[in-house]
């Protein structure tokens, strides 16, 4: 059993019980794990959010590329794995390493944040700095415009919440305003926050993930 460094956070959770190793979200997700490799039941996840960042990957690498002064930068297609992870870091050329996070619309990108909002992506970038071997990784906020087609989603969502059947002009302008950011500068429109590759942490990765297989192995006994 590998973990793919998206989900390293999943392990790393504490968990509130004393004594506990492995916290629920942890083991929720070995379960997942169990149920995936042995009977091919693989649990789906959909939202806008992810929708919206899968959609605008490569439009964010590009305002990354025009904004940041790190040479040429292009999307990464190789995969990494060694013992204990997997993972495919957005961007890796001989100067950088980074992952991009499109945000939703402006309320959900970081602006003011100093330190990485989610403790996850931290993890997931000491996963990308040990299997690519760089020193440091840089997580990438971008705000980058929604794609017309899901603001038209939003448009039918925000006529369905104010209960309007005829189409209204003023919704639209609602819904297409909160997601154009044209009027924001580039170099606005991107966050970046650095780690360095942390040995320590490393470790305790590697003693999370064997405490996971040893559940993960109790489970596949069990079903």
């Amino acid at each position: 059993m590998k973990i793919r460094c998206s989900q390293i956070g999943k392990l790393m959770a504490a968990s509130r019980t004393k004594g506990e190793q492995l916290s629920k979200t942890a083991k929720s997700y070995i379960q997942e794990l169990v149920l995936e490799h042995k009977y091919g039941i693989k649990k789906e996840f959909y939202s806008r959010y992810t929708d919206k960042g899968n959609e605008c990957e490569e439009e964010s690498i590009t305002l990354a590329n025009e904004v940041l002064n790190v040479g040429f930068i292009y999307k990464n297609e190789e995969h990494f794995q060694n013992d204990w992870i997997t993972g495919t870091p957005d961007v890796n050329t001989d100067e950088i390493l980074l992952d991009v996070k499109t945000s939703w619309d402006a309320t959900t990108f970081p602006f003011f944040e100093d330190e990485i909002p989610n403790k996850d992506y931290y993890y997931q970038l000491q996963g990308y700095c040990w299997l690519t071997g760089k020193e440091e990784a840089s997580l990438v906020y971008c705000l980058t415009n929604t794609p017309q087609e899901m603001i038209e989603d939003e448009v039918r969502r925000e006529h369905w919440k104010q209960h309007a059947i005829d189409e209204s002009e003023e919704i639209r302008a609602f819904v297409e305003a909160k997601h154009n950011f044209d009027h924001i500068p580039k170099e606005k429109r991107l966050k970046v926050f650095k780690i360095e590759k942390d040995e320590e942490v490393i470790e305790q990765i590697k003693e999370k993930i064997a405490i996971a297989r040893n559940y993960y192995n109790q489970l596949i006994e069990t079903i």
